[in-house]
């Protein structure tokens, strides 16, 4: 895989076509079910008796199940096609969801909870790798900036909604319309006309059984992913903790202009990517997230909290698609689930793992202290990507 250099764009090639808009679409509306639950969910074990620890093992459970399942779920799209697997994890995504309308206890929500995290896991790597197949090869950078525009827009929209709407009609109604999300992803997904042969890479089996389930070409790609998404995982679960320790008690305007300008910044990256390569934008985007955290380990107003925010859109909008393009650059089609699979892993990990070191570190320090350190993993990251041995030359 070819690191420093852009895709050939020795012709235009056409990037607005049926089956892209179709899996944009798809991507919205199951993110907007997926975020629609991200802060309604909680408050709904609470009503089951959940505390606070029980409520991070329900977060925890989900987060262990998509990092547990991506890689295997990679090769299977590698081996069995792509559209059949992105259905079966929409099915599965659908019926966690139509159980926690139903579930009376916590031990039950639980169960759901996992079966939903192989849903999601299921459904967003299948979707990432038809993605990569249906983007034309001369525009995957800006490709990849507008399909995760989608989800940046679900993001913007669904939580705040969510919020708005659970005092007045409740859990239920909210779970339904997660459904209803879900039902119309799946009727778009199932619009999309690949090939469906079954064993889409069994040219590429090695003797003796299955291909492995990671690919040590995705390796520097992944651990640069990881890095970035450390500090991701400390802003997600503990910034409206901090700003109300700094006297702040609605932080909701840090998300929408985060969101903002990852919206900005997505495709104006993508098509940066497509001319000039990746260096120059992962460069920019991890300084933007160093810059970003330490930004918000002194902010003491708002002001400085949303300068923040915006540097850290700016930051992770540049580097996420980016990273995305590069990953699948030069792969072969019969191995890009594993690939994408390896990868998303990564970004699964290290929100889990920032979520769960950075809290361990703000118990201790304090959360000042805590976004200090968590600006190093930009860094870490920056050097990871630069200073990665090249693989040995051959032939």
């Amino acid at each position: 895989m070819q690191m420093n250099q852009p895709p050939d764009m020795t012709k235009k090639q056409k990037l607005w076509t049926r089956d892209f808009i179709l899996i944009c679409a798809a991507t919205f509306l199951i993110f907007c079910g997926f975020q629609i639950l991200m802060p309604t969910l909680p408050k709904y074990a609470a009503t089951l008796g959940a505390d606070k620890k029980m409520i991070g093992l329900i977060n925890g459970i989900f987060t262990i199940a998509a990092v547990s399942f991506r890689p295997f779920i990679g090769r299977e799209l590698d081996l069995r096609g792509r559209k059949g697997i992105y259905l079966g994890g929409l099915a599965l995504f659908f019926l966690a969801v139509l159980g926690y309308i139903w579930v009376p206890t916590l031990f039950l929500l639980l169960a759901l909870r996992l079966v939903h995290g192989l849903g999601w896991a299921t459904s967003s790597t299948a979707a990432g790798t038809i993605v990569a197949d249906i983007i034309p090869p001369s525009r995957r950078g800006e490709g990849m900036g507008y399909y995760g525009l989608f989800s940046t827009l679900a993001m913007a929209i669904a939580p705040a909604l969510g919020l708005t709407l659970i005092p007045n009609y409740g859990f239920s109604f909210i779970a339904t319309l997660s459904l209803i999300l879900t039902a119309g992803a799946f009727l778009a997904g199932y619009a999309i006309q690949l090939e469906t042969r079954k064993n889409q890479g069994l040219d590429s089996r090695p003797p003796g059984g299955k291909p492995s389930v990671f690919d040590k070409r995705a390796l520097k790609v992944s651990l640069v992913m990881l890095f970035m998404t450390l500090s991701y995982g400390g802003v997600v679960t503990f910034l409206p903790l901090y700003a109300e320790e700094r006297g702040i008690a609605n932080i909701g305007p840090f998300f929408t202009i985060y969101a903002l300008s990852l919206m900005v910044t997505r495709p104006v990256a993508g098509k940066y990517y497509d001319r000039k390569g990746p260096n120059h934008v992962i460069l920019f985007g991890l300084l933007s997230i160093f810059f970003s955290t330490v930004l918000l380990s002194q902010a003491s107003a708002l002001p400085l909290f949303l300068i923040s925010g915006i540097l850290y859109g700016l930051g992770f909008g540049s580097i996420q698609p980016t990273l995305l393009a590069l990953a699948i650059q030069g792969i072969e089609p019969q191995r890009r689930g594993a690939v994408n699979g390896t990868v998303m892993s990564a970004f699964d990990l290290g929100i889990g793992v920032g979520s769960l070191s950075l809290g361990l570190i703000a118990n201790a320090l304090g959360y000042s202290y805590m976004y200090l350190i968590s600006s190093v993993t930009a860094l870490i990251g920056l050097a990871i990507f630069f200073f990665w041995p090249k693989p040995a030359a051959t032939g």
